[in-house]
């Protein structure tokens, strides 16, 4: 079972639904999470938030936070997991936010830096990870994907969720 297939088949079974804010991986979260049949009875929905005005109009992320850290930040990944989980209603939200290059890095912010954030409003659950990806911007693409779904992973199955109760 890869990760997206064990992701929907624990949200399924903990009864709580996902919703993705996705910026340099533009939608790449999402389109593996819809390959899976099932996904639809737990996966509210995502956007692609490239922009810095769709991160402030679409999901509440603060301007003094793109001021102060820059889009590409630990407090902008986490904000943008909250406000996926505000604007969809959903009971988790991932937000990832980098540089995917080729072009568009710095010193201080190299191509390859990624900020991944997975949240659960409900469970009080609100992590950030950074991480160092190198290749070409597919590949790198390709593993703030993959490590934004283990990250995920990681995060439900430490949730016991609602499996227990008879609504």
């Amino acid at each position: 079972m890869n990760p997206e297939e064990a992701i929907i088949h624990q949200l399924v079974r903990k009864h709580l639904t996902l919703a993705t804010a996705e910026s340099c991986t533009g939608g790449l979260i999402s389109h593996r999470l819809t390959n899976v049949s099932g996904s639809s009875a737990v996966f509210v929905g995502g956007i692609v938030a490239y922009s810095n005005e769709v991160k402030k109009s679409l999901l509440g992320v603060l301007e003094s936070s793109l001021v102060a850290y820059g889009a590409v930040s630990n407090p902008v990944a986490l904000e943008m997991a909250q406000g996926i989980c505000n604007r969809l209603n959903s009971d988790m939200g991932v937000g990832v936010t980098g540089i995917a290059g080729p072009t568009g890095g710095t010193a201080e912010k190299p191509v390859g830096l990624v900020y991944i954030s997975v949240v659960s409003l409900p469970y009080n659950i609100h992590i950030v990870k950074e991480c160092r990806f190198h290749g070409s911007r597919s590949e790198i693409k390709q593993q703030t994907s993959d490590t934004a779904l283990n990250l995920l992973l990681e995060v439900i199955n430490s949730i016991n969720g609602r499996e227990d109760t008879h609504e």
